[in-house]
């Protein structure tokens, strides 16, 4: 019994090694290598098979070059807008969601697009203290290994934008019948706005809410001007 707290700090440090080793050589991989899957899209997957629906992940990657700049710029201007300023986290903006959200039954989400990010590839679905503990902990690896272009890139083709569907390629073939390479500025708003909630919202039959959204965000877009990625 004497070597037993001995024998459970060693099982506790190599856990530890290995878990920081594989996770950081995990987003170093990833920087080179595009996600081939999520924890979501195979969530969905399941949701969809016990609805009695087919399986179904339609994603297409595209490379950061080809995705039309209005899509990028809508991005920023939905979710994020000083994504290319701060280092993963913008705790004024979590200030915001935190103070709206002790006086509404509606809540709303503080996360930039690399704290996105790291939920959707690296992250099961869900709300829990651990996983935002594991969501903080990804952001600052990718925030460390991956430029912000990459992060953006990964981002755009990762998101979820409808049911089944993931990443601005599949979403502007299946909404708008062309690639993510020759969006629009509205469709490249439209498309952002529904990503609060892309399993109910409809970037082509957009209710009064998310029509004034895609307002907002062209508003933003003009006022961002061109990104410097």
């Amino acid at each position: 019994m004497r070597g037993l707290p001995k024998l459970i700090w060693r099982i506790v440090k190599l856990f530890l090694i290995l878990f920081f080793g594989i996770s950081i050589l995990w987003v170093i991989l990833y920087r080179f290598v595009n996600p081939p899957v999520t924890w979501l899209m195979v969530t969905r997957g399941f949701e969809r098979r016990s609805d009695g629906k087919d399986w179904k992940i339609d994603k297409q990657w595209i490379d950061f070059d080809d995705i039309a700049d209005p899509m990028k710029r809508a991005a920023v201007a939905a979710e994020d807008q000083k994504f290319l300023d701060h280092f993963g986290f913008d705790f004024k903006a979590m200030e915001r969601a935190i103070d709206k959200n002790s006086h509404s039954h509606k809540l709303i989400g503080g996360s930039t697009i690399s704290q996105q990010t790291a939920k959707n590839v690296f992250l099961w679905p869900g709300r829990s203290y651990v996983r935002k503990g594991f969501e903080a902990y990804f952001t600052l690896l990718i925030e460390t290994f991956w430029s912000k272009k990459r992060i953006m890139e990964v981002y755009l083709n990762e998101i979820e934008m409808g049911d089944g569907i993931y990443g601005v390629e599949a979403a502007s073939q299946a909404y708008f019948r062309k690639s993510a390479s020759n969006l629009s500025t509205y469709q490249a708003a439209a498309i952002a706005s529904i990503w609060p909630d892309p399993l109910k919202w409809s970037p082509v039959n957009p209710s009064d809410y998310v029509r004034h959204r895609q307002y907002l965000i062209r508003k933003n877009m003009r006022r961002l001007g061109p990104l410097d990625f």
